[in-house]
C-alpha cells in the first residue's frame, strides 16, 4: 500500500468528492475538498516491532497472512492511533507471538519511502521462552543465526535488521541504526 493507493476519494469532514490541488502556502499536490477546504493529507505508516532475544537465539514468527505468507518475521506491525512505537512493538509481539518482552532499545529506524512506511525495532529480551502462533502467524520459533532461513524471510527490513544485530552481537557494540531502503 503507497500513499497513492490511501488517498480518499470524498472528504471525511463533508462528504463532498475531493480534488487534487496545491493549497495556499504548501508545495505539492494534497486532497482538498473544493467545499469546505479540508486538506487530506496521506502520511508515512509507521511499522514497529521487535527483536525478542532468548540466549543466544532470536524468536521469529512465520506469516499466515498475506502479504509474505508462509515466509518468516520478527513480531511488528502498524502502530494504533494514540500509541507509543514502544507500546506497539510490545503489543505486536504478545498479538504474533503471545509473548512477553523487555524492551532494551530502539535498534533500527527504517525508511521504506517506497512502501510509504517507517520501520521502528526495539531490541527485547524475552521474559520466558514461552510463546505460541497468534492469530496472524502459523508458527514461532527461536533461531540461533546460523539456523535462520534467510531465504525465507518476509522483507528485506527484517532481513537488514537481523544482520545489524547479528554484527552488532559480535563487537559486544549495540547502537542504533538508521537506513533508507530504496525500492529494489
Amino acid at each position: 500500500m503507497t500513499a497513492q493507493s490511501r488517498i480518499p476519494h470524498f472528504c471525511a469532514m463533508c462528504g463532498n468528492p475531493l480534488i487534487e490541488a496545491i493549497p495556499e502556502g504548501e508545495n505539492r499536490l494534497r486532497a482538498v475538498c473544493p467545499r469546505c477546504g479540508h486538506i487530506h493529507y496521506v502520511n508515512p505508516l509507521p511499522v514497529c516491532g521487535t527483536i525478542p532475544v532468548w540466549e543466544d537465539k532470536v524468536l521469529l514468527c512465520l506469516r499466515a497472512i498475506e502479504p509474505r505468507r508462509n515466509y518468516w518475521t520478527l513480531p511488528g506491525g502498524y502502530l494504533e492511533s494514540n500509541e507509543s512505537s514502544f507500546d506497539g512493538a510490545i503489543r505486536e509481539t504478545e498479538e504474533e507471538a503471545c509473548a512477553r518482552v523487555l524492551p532494551r532499545m530502539l535498534f533500527t529506524v527504517i525508511d521504506v519511502p517506497f512502501a510509504d512506511q517507517i520501520h521502528f525495532f526495539y531490541l527485547s529480551d524475552l521474559n520466558s521462552p514461552d510463546f505460541a502462533p497468534g492469530p496472524e502467524s502459523l508458527e514461532c520459533r527461536l533461531f540461533k543465526e546460523e539456523d535462520i532461513p534467510w531465504d525465507q524471510i518476509a522483507f528485506p527490513t527484517i532481513t537488514r535488521t537481523l544482520r545489524f544485530f547479528f554484527d552488532d552481537r559480535r563487537t559486544g557494540l549495540f547502537r542504533t541504526h538508521h537506513i533508507i531502503l530504496r525500492k529494489p
